[in-house]
């Protein structure tokens, strides 16, 4: 995985990852969240609750879904939100890796900070799974499901937060070192006569 990152972890390639993957989560921003959404009468979806839901949330709000909802939910948002986590865990694990090979921090442990995005990723499609199996379950007992998917629910959020935290420091100790090697190779700064 670090040989791949580091081989692969090029502006072009981290800026077309990227471009893929805000184009999918735009598409579900804009049109598959919003019509599941349509059936959830203010409730909110489990994708979008960073600090988690209980089971008697997913029932309820499976319940208020209705059967259209819940087969809008199954098969126009989770397919579309079953490619995401893949292209959100590659896009951001090789702008993280961009950013430390530029600090030369390639070989440090500091280089596995890029595997976060990774992680989130894989948490996204247990919670996805959990959630299809929630969907295919009720009217039955959600409990156990509930509980679980939850947990990679909250966890998928708390890497992604840590995630962009980490990668803005990251970039501003880029752009701190880019701007002091021009301030020491080039000009150096004008004086002011009085």
């Amino acid at each position: 995985m670090k040989e791949f990152l580091k081989r692969n972890a090029t502006g072009k390639n981290a800026l077309l990852f990227f471009f893929i993957a805000t184009a999918v989560y735009m598409l579900m921003l804009g049109i598959t969240i919003p019509e599941v959404m349509g059936y959830a009468q203010g409730m909110k979806l489990p994708d979008m609750m960073p600090t988690g839901y209980s089971p008697e949330y997913m029932v309820t709000l499976l319940g208020t879904l209705g059967e259209p909802g819940r087969n809008a939910y199954l098969f126009h948002q989770l397919p579309l939100d079953m490619i995401y986590p893949f292209l959100f865990g590659v896009s951001y694990s090789l702008i993280m890796a961009y950013f430390l090979l530029r600090l030369g921090k390639a070989d440090g442990y500091s280089f596995y900070l890029s595997y976060l995005p990774i992680f989130a990723g894989l948490c996204d499609y247990i919670e996805n799974i959990g959630i299809i199996s929630m969907l295919q379950t009720y009217p039955g007992d959600l409990r156990l499901l509930a509980i679980v998917t939850n947990v990679f629910s909250v966890l998928k959020s708390m890497t992604t937060t840590i995630y962009f935290v980490i990668l803005i420091l990251v970039v501003l100790a880029f752009a701190f070192k880019r701007d002091s090697v021009k301030t020491k190779g080039g000009r150096s700064p004008k004086i002011r006569r009085s």
